[in-house]
């Protein structure tokens, strides 16, 4: 019951951050021009890569060591020692970016979003620490109300910035900015209280760093992974094209990872906690969840995004960018399951292990082979090649996570249930009859809603990942309550 309402607190918060981001895509690849909203993606995908390089380190460090300051009663220890390194990491971040605006001075359609980022970078990773600490200590309800208050701020601020100051391609950094500043006020107060009465000793920075610093590397090299396709495409292709390939990216891999990241968010801390416990029945039990939360919910989707692609990017993404967006969704949407397995699943191994660094270097080889895939595909094959290079390395990263950190954490595949899956996936496919046949909301609704009452009708027969037995058990805590 525990676990159902973590995911129903976390779910909550990532069905706003789904609205936030598909509303950004209706809204800004509208309001925007194709070359500004491409502007935007690559200034997004630049800040990305600068907070992971200079601060995530330090929200990692913040969950990972927050059950045990709360264990041993010196939480105020562990938020002094997050702000000294916050303080550390921040002006890092200024460097930098200073460098960055050093490199584009010439180009003031850049340089305007660098006051904002300059605010952006410090105070959402010192919310980001606050929210770490809600969420190793298992307080979902204050996480889940406070990250939608700050999504839905961030949100409106964007697209009034857009629509009523004519901001252009600044616009959705801008209302990130204030989302975060409120989110820094919301959470501000008790961190920096509790800071002041603790002391930031050496020896646990020093862990901090040991741990955190590879994690942020790791998830940097993922990160690389995930976004140097669109330098790439900008060298090639230009702006515009950048524009449909954020686009298609955005409603893609975004809903995916959203389904993905709910699981990961609400499961990490029950796994966090059994194997600082040693609890190795409970971990094991724990992992087996995880892996059919992910496969039940994962897959499925995926395969919804590549059969609705053509009503969803009609509706969702403006005229200028809507074809070539159109022709990489499905490609992305299974890209984006392997990337979801390799970040959520597989990687946990290194991380509850604290081998972080060993799942950094990993990431190397193929961050490297994905940079040079894309420069032969691209000029080829356009954004397909891109994607192509993306999906290939995604699975090979999926593939040395999983091989070696089996010696660490065994993290097994269910494969009877993934195959029960697949199959009720492709039961699925004859839903695609009924595209271009009633208008795009119309066919959408329809593609949906049959595609959802097929899927649940199989794996209900089929009993994938014990839909039954959690179906069961749902009802008879409800009667319970």
């Amino acid at each position: 019951m525990n676990l159902l309402r973590h995911l129903g607190g976390y779910g909550a918060v990532k069905l706003a951050s789904a609205f936030a981001s598909f509303g950004g895509i209706i809204i800004f690849t509208r309001l925007l021009s194709a070359e500004a909203y491409g502007r935007y993606a690559l200034v997004f995908s630049a800040m990305a890569l600068i907070h992971l390089v200079s601060l995530t380190w330090v929200e990692a460090a913040s969950f990972r060591f927050g059950v045990s300051a709360k264990s041993s009663d010196d939480l105020n220890g562990h938020f002094r020692t997050a702000l000294a390194a916050l303080a550390v990491s921040t002006l890092c971040a200024y460097l930098i970016l200073a460098i960055l605006l050093f490199i584009l001075w010439d180009y003031p359609d850049y340089r305007a979003f660098a006051p904002w980022l300059a605010i952006l970078l410090p105070a959402n990773t010192f919310y980001k620490i606050a929210m770490e600490a809600h969420r190793s200590a298992q307080r979902v309800r204050r996480y889940a109300v406070s990250s939608l208050i700050k999504i839905a701020i961030g949100f409106v601020s964007g697209v009034f910035f857009a629509y009523l100051l004519g901001f252009g391609a600044v616009s959705p950094i801008a209302g990130l900015t204030i989302g975060s500043i409120v989110g820094f006020f919301l959470e501000g107060r008790t961190i920096v209280v509790r800071a002041t009465k603790g002391h930031t000793i050496p020896k646990p920075l020093k862990a901090w760093a040991a741990f955190g610093i590879p994690t942020a590397l790791a998830l940097g090299l993922d990160l690389i992974l995930s976004t140097v396709d669109r330098f790439i495409i900008a060298a090639f292709l230009g702006e515009a094209s950048v524009g449909a390939y954020a686009a298609g990216y955005g409603i893609a891999d975004k809903t995916v990872m959203l389904v993905m990241a709910w699981a990961g968010l609400a499961i990490s801390p029950h796994l966090l906690k059994a194997y600082e416990e040693g609890n190795d029945v409970e971990l094991n039990v724990v992992i087996k969840n995880l892996a059919r939360i992910l496969l039940f919910a994962g897959l499925p989707v995926a395969t919804g995004l590549a059969i609705v692609a053509e009503p969803l990017s009609t509706l969702m993404i403006g005229e200028d960018l809507r074809e070539d967006a159109r022709t990489i969704i499905p490609w992305i949407a299974f890209s984006a399951i392997l990337n979801g397995m390799a970040i959520v699943f597989f990687a946990e191994s290194f991380q509850l292990s604290q081998k972080t660094k060993r799942r950094a270097l990993l990431m190397i080889a193929p961050v490297l082979i994905n940079i040079v895939l894309n420069i032969v595909l691209i000029p080829k094959y356009g954004l397909i090649g891109a994607v192509m290079a993306t999906g290939f390395c995604y699975g090979l990263a999926c593939f040395l996570l999983a091989w070696t950190g089996r010696r660490l954490v065994h993290m097994p595949i269910p494969v009877l249930d993934a195959m029960k899956v697949i199959a009720a996936c492709l039961f699925m496919a004859p839903v695609a009859l009924v595209s271009s046949r009633y208008g795009p909301l119309i066919d959408l609704c329809l593609m949906s809603a049959s595609g959802v009452i097929i899927y649940f009708t199989v794996t209900f027969v089929l009993n994938a990942c014990n839909i039954r037995g959690g179906l069961e058990y749902c009802r008879k805590s409800s009667r319970a309550r």
